[in-house]
């Protein structure tokens, strides 16, 4: 499995912005796959979740309502879709992949996470 997020950028604050993870290496499917972030001087923090068949997401309370996280797994992509995005949200974004069996619980932790790929940033000014 390698990771590769992209679209962070610079936005004001109230804009929206799209953030893509393609797996280049193996079946993407069967992963549950996880954005995290990080701002700085603050560990990294967990976002949102899907499972492999996409139905069931996960959402840290921050950001509901304002992201979604979607997948295309004919594609080897998860999405992350920002919108109302908030000077708070300003971080290094990150995604990574669990196995498929990771409990809903689980889906919070980073340590349950096998590969991890590189951060992409999102600067929100305000």
């Amino acid at each position: 499995v390698q990771l590769q997020a992209s679209g962070g950028g610079l936005v004001q604050a109230g804009d929206s912005l799209g953030l893509a993870c393609t797996n280049s290496g193996s079946t993407f499917s069967y992963y549950t796959m996880g954005w995290f972030r990080q701002a700085p001087g603050r560990e990294r923090d967990f976002v949102a979740s899907i499972k492999w068949r996409g139905g069931n997401t996960v959402y840290t309370d921050s950001v509901k309502g304002r992201f979604t996280i979607s997948r295309d797994n004919a594609k080897n992509t998860v999405y992350l879709q920002m919108s109302s995005l908030k000077f708070e949200d300003t971080a290094v974004y990150y995604c990574a992949a669990a196995p498929a069996s990771l409990g809903f619980a689980a889906v919070r932790y980073g340590r349950n996470y096998k590969y991890w790929g590189r951060g992409t940033q999102v600067t929100v000014s305000s």
